[in-house]
């Protein structure tokens, strides 16, 4: 089945609606699968985790038997067992990338994730406190946005597009993203232009997030604006 099948019911890709008359689209992309792989399902701690093993497997088996032959044979019994666990994964990787699509306006982030289950979420300048930026040596990284208390997605909705080892409070991040410098420097044009733009009486933002086929529900409340 193709991408465009998948997500024919969207009227513009990565978007659950046409942008509002008035909103212009920034920027648009999706995690690298490979740097997914590896920072958000651990496939190097994995791969490290069953070289370990079979190096203790194959010590043991020496150590009782006496037979370097017999304790190779062991050792190498793990191979297929890692190779399916790493494969998995990287299948997992690259599904997570191809169902991901980021977008940025010049008023909200835009995330579309979710394999079995899409969903969107949508997070107005407004409910951001701070944007984050963690660059790799490839130039690829991740941008992590911290939303103004007490607003809130729950872990569950955004995993893995979540910034690692922030649970009580997680903040929603465009993961893996290539020339991530670049793209964290125009959305922090893009919130800075936007919020000095806005008056202290604008409306309350909320962040959502949507499921397809499921309607719209929200998941945060009433936003202050950044200082």
């Amino acid at each position: 089945m193709s991408g465009h099948d998948d997500y024919a019911a969207e009227p513009v890709r990565g978007l659950p609606e046409k942008l509002p008359a008035g909103e212009r689209m920034l920027w648009q992309g999706a995690p690298h699968w490979g740097e997914l792989a590896v920072r958000a399902f651990h496939v190097r701690g994995v791969a490290v985790y069953f070289g370990v093993l079979m190096v203790w497997r194959g010590g043991s088996t020496l150590a009782r038997d006496g037979d370097p032959a017999t304790a190779l044979l062991a050792a190498f019994s793990l191979v297929p067992l890692a190779l399916a666990a790493l494969g998995l994964l990287a299948l997992a990787s690259w599904m997570t990338a191809r169902a991901t699509v980021y977008t940025i306006t010049d008023k909200r982030v835009v995330m579309r994730i979710g394999v079995a289950l899409t969903k969107t979420i949508n997070i107005p300048f407004k409910v951001i406190e701070t944007a984050s930026l963690k660059v790799a040596g490839n130039g690829r990284g991740d941008v992590a946005l911290e939303l103004v208390k007490p607003n809130r997605i729950g872990l569950f909705h955004l995993w893995p597009n979540a910034r690692p080892w922030h649970v009580n409070h997680p903040q929603p991040s465009l993961r893996a993203i290539a020339d991530v410098a670049h793209v964290a420097n125009l959305l922090g044009q893009a919130m800075q232009a936007e919020l000095t733009g806005s008056s202290a009486a604008a409306r309350p933002a909320t962040a959502t997030v949507s499921s397809t086929p499921a309607a719209d529900f929200p998941v945060v409340g009433p936003a202050g604006v950044m200082a």
